[in-house]
């Protein structure tokens, strides 16, 4: 990465404060061809009707997120410090980027009492769907329980009024981000612990005799706990995400997961466990306690990285199993997933990669939620988000496959 150093005007103006102050201009470019298909059939029909979907692309993050940020630092004194940091997505494919800094967009105070952190960043229980991945969740070889989370907080947004935060792939409603972001991280130094708690403001306005008001959407709160040390990590992610509230009933977004890792140096394994619960409770006249059910989605990810040379082989297996809240017989649905990649590296900075991943569907009519759409239509980026839209009515998808292979190069 390459230090930008301010001015000499600006060091001239600003004294020796300015000579403790640094500006980092970085980012990731990756372009790569990815083809990706789905099996599916109809149901509910007498005859089954068996429908392949299939598309090509030039995309882009087929490795590492395209993007391109700006992140600085100012010595305080004292052990204080003063950061911010703005990272805006790139879509390299068609020449798009720097529309926003949706990927992160921070100021931060740290010293010997950790850091406060302020604005828009990662939740606290997306951190290990990301950190416990051998594909570092990009790709088509991306971690499954990323996937459904992901998918299932954009159809629940969608479902109740509408996206927040950006787009389908900006990982909406508090998944993978959020915005209006209070965080405190723990310092390091702690023998090796870490930790982090997180609140989002829904920033509502409020009504007087108004009992829905506010809403609540858009509010999130969690923690996240781990520990590391030489070649070990482990940490436990929590976070609630709320989609409705009020006196007619509310929604929320529950994650818990757990994952671990450790380096053998010839092999690094991971592995996360993963339990997503769709609350609700939905309130009349007549039963003025409600009416609770939770969907819940059950997932577990393992897999390995090993060094080879100047490259990297990795491979993962995982699964996400499907219970309906309403009760009622053959409500589950699962989805397996089986990836395997290669990353050669050309330079420090360059990089050439190519992935492959299959993916089974059982009871796929079960649960359109799990391929992240609306009832009876199929969609590629269910499956693997990287896919544009392409739909089919009244069908059940059975099983996918999809590669990549690219260059990615980092500054």
């Amino acid at each position: 990465m390459k230090n930008l150093m301010l001015g000499l005007s600006v060091l001239a103006a600003a004294g020796t404060a300015a000579a403790q102050s640094s500006v980092t201009v970085f980012g990731v470019v990756d372009a790569g061809v990815s083809h990706y298909s789905t099996r599916s059939r109809s149901w509910g029909l007498a005859l089954p009707r068996q429908v392949t979907q299939s598309q090509t692309a030039l995309s882009p993050s087929g490795y590492a997120s395209s993007r391109l940020g700006f992140r600085g630092t100012e010595d305080l004194g004292g052990g204080l410090a003063a950061g911010f940091w703005l990272e805006a997505p790139l879509s390299n494919d068609v020449g798009g980027g720097i529309g926003n800094f949706g990927r992160r967009s921070t100021l931060s105070l740290s010293g010997p009492f950790g850091e406060l952190r302020l604005g828009r960043d990662y939740t606290t229980s997306f951190w290990n769907d990301g950190v416990f991945d051998p594909f570092s969740v990009n790709g088509v070889g991306t971690n499954l329980i990323a996937v459904v989370n992901s998918n299932l907080a954009a159809s629940r947004a969608l479902a109740t009024g509408g996206l927040l935060n950006g787009a389908l792939s900006a990982g909406t409603d508090s998944y993978l981000r959020t915005s209006n972001a209070v965080s405190y991280f723990l310092p390091p130094g702690l023998g090796g612990f870490y930790g982090q708690v997180q609140y989002a403001f829904h920033e509502n306005v409020k009504l007087d005799n108004a009992p829905d008001s506010p809403s609540g959407r858009g509010r999130f709160a969690g923690a996240r706990a781990g520990w590391a040390s030489g070649p070990a990590d482990v940490a436990l992610g929590y976070g609630e995400s709320t989609l409705l509230s009020g006196a007619s009933g509310g929604e929320k977004i529950k994650s818990l997961n757990l994952g671990a890792s450790y380096d053998f140096g010839a092999l690094k394994v991971f592995g996360e466990w993963s339990r997503v619960r769709d609350a609700r409770d939905a309130r009349d006249g007549a039963a003025p306690f409600g009416a609770r059910s939770s969907d819940r989605y059950d997932g577990f990810v393992a897999g390995v990285n090993m060094p080879v040379g100047a490259g990297l082989v990795r491979a993962s297996f995982a699964r996400v199993n499907f219970r309906n809240g309403n009760g009622l017989p053959d409500s589950g649905a699962s989805v397996d997933k089986l990836a395997l990649g290669y990353v050669h590296n050309l330079s420090k900075r360059t990089a050439l990669y190519a992935t492959v991943a299959r993916i089974g569907i059982r009871n796929g009519h079960n649960n359109p939620t799990v391929m992240g759409v609306t009832p009876l239509v199929l969609s590629l980026p269910a499956i693997f988000p990287q896919a544009a839209y392409v739909t089919t009515g009244g069908m059940e998808p059975r099983g996918a496959m999809g590669y990549d292979f690219g260059i990615r190069h980092a500054f």
